[in-house]
């Protein structure tokens, strides 16, 4: 069991269950419907992929040399991409002009894939049992 992975998916879950309901109660009457698609499809990553965290640190998988490597991109993928979706979908709300950082969306996701690569390249070495 690996604590981080642990702390990181309950943490990035309860946010997840926290944004999401702020946003079908308060942000709804206030957003368009796109921009209300795209702050739900934040959400749903930031949830899968504290879903993925919780897997990894409470699995009986030891995560050997990409371990590391695993935890700080999808960390910062769903900082990267959810955050970012975050701002985006609500630039019409704010004062600031959050769309000078839309380039974080896909760089975040980008983040997020390479950590499923990894993944997927470990367990595909590992030795038979």
């Amino acid at each position: 069991m690996q604590r981080r992975f642990l702390v990181a998916g309950a943490i990035f879950g309860l946010l997840a269950v926290i944004i999401g309901a702020f946003a079908t109660h308060g942000l709804r009457p206030l957003l368009e419907e796109a921009s209300m698609t795209s702050f739900e499809t934040g959400v749903k990553y930031q949830m899968y992929h504290a879903l993925l965290l919780l897997v990894l640190g409470g699995g009986s998988l030891k995560l050997p040399k990409y371990g590391n490597a695993v935890f700080y991109l999808i960390l910062f993928g769903i900082l990267l991409f959810s955050g970012s979706i975050y701002l985006l979908a609500t630039n019409s709300l704010t004062s600031p002009d959050f769309t000078k950082i839309a380039l974080l969306t896909p760089l975040g996701g980008s983040l997020l894939i390479i950590g499923w690569v990894i993944l997927l390249l470990g367990f595909i070495k590992l030795k038979k049992k």
